[in-house]
């Protein structure tokens, strides 16, 4: 039997998801071996390199939007839970209070501190280490504290009277001098190989002016803080997204011509941009295509720009457009919105996702090999 080799637009067809007013349909991928006949649907690494493609649509420092198109979902949410519980973070683990006389509590205070990004040398934060074991050449003998793996930082603040306030002066800030703690108090103390490593951006607070509490004169806080790097799969703190989300491409196709005054009122059922206005043509109104002939200078439906709609599926609420438009959305068209906590730039984050998710296939196939006996 001859190969088939189906039609692009059959192809394109298989990897719509149906959106209907109370069902969603063709939810399954068909792109394995065996299930369209005559097909050869085997998975190979350059059919793989021949459809995958990465497309941007915003790239800033701390949230990036762009589309990954040509993956299964599953690995689409493998990068997605690696961003959010399995990309090494630093943030602060230990607060060794000295002075606490602020009206908060020792363990609320130091995890309010906890919760503070944190940030620094890109190359510094690449060379910290999460887990090392004895090494002589370093003079390390175990897991006690070193400037491999543990950033030093000190809070130290004390609330006093300002003596040149105004006798009026009604403001806390005003009257007196630290009466708000912030996360500039924080400062960093360098410690072995870390001036050399991070001394083009020193380890801080994301945001100066994060505030840890609040304090009148005679209370003080002096406290030693310790940072090390770990993984949001034990604490929240440790997560470098504030969010790390993706949805399916949207699709509207518009089957009939819309026109006059529907064309307006199908506009309004969906998101700003989505759909568009056209004056019709005077060849269009003259042609034999029903829904346009008569219509000349009136204005048609079209789309502009169908990755902003919601799918809140509002148009299939009305009988007038049911059978003039199809919702869908595209299997294999991905589109990630990653927001960074600050610590990394949010195009480097997915980045450090496929890195993990390499390190993580490279030890299966290990642990594989391993029970092979090889």
């Amino acid at each position: 039997m001859a190969p088939v080799v189906p039609s692009q637009d059959s192809l394109d067809r298989r990897k719509v998801v149906g959106i209907n007013a109370e069902t969603v349909t063709n939810i399954t991928a068909t792109d394995f071996p065996n299930h369209h006949a005559g097909e050869d649907l085997a998975w190979s690494l350059e059919k793989f390199k021949t459809n995958l493609r990465v497309q941007f649509h915003q790239n800033q420092e701390h949230e990036a939007t762009f589309s990954l198109i040509g993956v299964d979902a599953s690995l689409a949410n493998a990068f997605r839970r690696i961003l959010l519980a399995e990309v090494p973070t630093l943030a602060i683990e230990k607060v060794y209070i000295e002075n606490n006389t602020s009206v908060i509590a020792d363990e609320v205070l130091a995890h309010r501190l906890g919760l503070i990004p944190l940030k620094g040398s890109l190359e510094g934060l690449s060379w910290l280490k999460w887990f090392i074991g004895p090494n002589p050449e370093i003079g390390f003998e175990g897991m006690e504290r070193s400037d491999y793996n543990t950033v030093v930082l000190h809070l130290k603040v004390k609330c006093e009277r300002n003596p040149d306030a105004d006798k009026n002066a009604t403001e806390p800030e005003e009257k007196y001098i630290n009466s708000s703690v912030y996360s500039r108090h924080i400062k960093w103390q360098s410690t072995g190989l870390q001036e050399k490593y991070f001394k083009n951006g020193p380890i801080e607070p994301v945001s100066p002016d994060i505030l840890i509490t609040k304090m009148r004169p005679g209370q003080e806080l002096d406290m030693i803080i310790h940072a090390h790097l770990g993984i949001g799969a034990d604490h929240a703190k440790f997560s470098p997204v504030a969010t790390a989300t993706y949805r399916l491409l949207p699709t509207i196709t518009i089957t009939k011509p819309i026109v006059g005054a529907d064309a307006k009122k199908f506009q309004k059922c969906f998101p700003p941009g989505v759909i568009g206005l056209e004056r019709l043509t005077n060849y269009e109104a003259e042609s034999q295509q029903a829904g346009y002939r008569g219509h000349w200078g009136e204005e048609k439906a079209v789309v502009l720009d169908a990755m902003r709609d919601t799918v809140s599926r509002e148009v299939l609420r009305h009988d007038e457009f049911k059978d003039k438009v199809k919702l869908g959305r595209v299997q294999d068209h991905f589109i990630f919105n990653v927001e960074s906590t600050g610590q990394f730039p949010s195009d480097m984050l997915f980045l450090e996702s496929v890195n993990v998710l390499k390190y993580k296939a490279k030890r299966l196939l290990r642990a594989l090999d391993a029970m092979e006996g090889r």
